[in-house]
């Protein structure tokens, strides 16, 4: 496993849960982001972002890591869901709160 995705892959495993995003919960970067940031923060639970503008082997990596091409990218409990797209789609059915009580995270 090269460097970066063993960085990636750290990140990952450190958190219960991880959103590669453009930017901070505070100052998003995009509005995908900023979709991202406002769905996990509806769920309620701790969650780790990764700015990718701040470190561009990480920008590039995660895309390899999780064969996806787009960011922000949402891991929970080292599984990845996929960008802001599917985790609406999540939120609306009702999916993503479902995951966070089966993993006994706060929703």
């Amino acid at each position: 496993m090269s460097d970066v995705k063993t960085r990636i892959d750290d990140i990952v495993k450190a958190h219960d849960v991880v959103l590669f995003m453009k930017g901070s919960t505070l100052f998003p970067q995009c509005g995908f982001s900023s979709r991202a940031v406002a769905i996990l923060d509806h769920l309620g639970a701790p969650f780790h972002t990764v700015d990718v503008l701040q470190d561009p082997e990480i920008r590039a990596g995660i895309k390899d890591y999780s064969e996806w091409p787009t960011i922000p990218q949402l891991y929970v409990k080292g599984e990845f869901l996929g960008g802001s797209d599917i985790m609406m789609e999540m939120f609306e059915a009702g999916e993503l709160q479902a995951l966070y009580q089966q993993h006994g995270l706060a929703a």
